[in-house]
This record gives C-alpha cells, sequence and structure tokens, in this order.
C-alpha cells in the first residue's frame, strides 16, 4: 500500500537521484523533513513567508538550564502545531547531554494523523 497521500517533495538538502533528476522525499520521510527544516529556520528568514519557522534561535545564547529547556520545548510544540499541519506531537523533551555541555537533545515524539503511525526525532541543538 503506498502513503504517498502523506506528500511527497524535494529532498533536503537538494540532491540528483541517479537518474540525473531531483532526489525526492517520500512519506514518513518527506514529515521528517519537514520538522527539520521548521526547527532549522527561524522566523522572519523566509521572505515570501516571514512567519514560518520556529523561534529556536531566539534561545541560543540561553543558559543551559530547566528554563531554557522548557522554553526550547514549548517553541518547538508551536511550531510543529502550526506548521505540520500531518502530525499531532505527542510530547516534546528538551535534555541536556551529558557529553556536551553546550549541547540541548530535543527529543520530539509524533503521531501521523492519517496512519496512526508513531515516530521520534531527536533534534541537536547547540546553545553557544
Amino acid at each position: 500500500m503506498s502513503n504517498d497521500f502523506l506528500g511527497i517533495g524535494w529532498n533536503f538538502p537538494v540532491a540528483l537521484d541517479g537518474g540525473g533528476q531531483i532526489k525526492l522525499a517520500r512519506e514518513e520521510e518527506s514529515i521528517r523533513q519537514s520538522i527539520w527544516m521548521i526547527l532549522d529556520t527561524s522566523p522572519g528568514e523566509r521572505v515570501m513567508r516571514p512567519d514560518f519557522g520556529c523561534g529556536l534561535h531566539d534561545l541560543i545564547f540561553g543558559v543551559n538550564n530547566a528554563g531554557t529547556a522548557n522554553a526550547i520545548a514549548v517553541a518547538v510544540r508551536e511550531a510543529l502545531g502550526t506548521w505540520e499541519p500531518r502530525i499531532d506531537v505527542l510530547d516534546v523533551f528538551a535534555t541536556p547531554d551529558t557529553a556536551n555541555d553546550g549541547l540541548l537533545l530535543i527529543e520530539i515524539s509524533y503521531q501521523v494523523r492519517t496512519t496512526n503511525s508513531r515516530f521520534n526525532l531527536v533534534y541537536p541543538f547547540y546553545l553557544n
């Protein structure tokens, strides 16, 4: 069974496939790449859609503490709720990486609405 209804779009980073055509991201991979793109984009960065993105980069010089982790989790939850209608965000946690003092690992659990499939994504966020 094909899940093409979940979406097909250009793969990021943009690359060519073996036949010289633009490589495409399909289905759940399209959603995963969309989430990553939302988190990587700061509001105001896109000229034609200035409100697109997540406010993570406003917190880049924050102190590595519970307050910053909570602000990050809220920003991620709000951005994904606004910009990725194919999913329901189940949980978002930002936890310090014990091996790297300036790194928070943002753990996102989400469910694809049309298939009820659950996925996890870990996004590394560097505070300095």
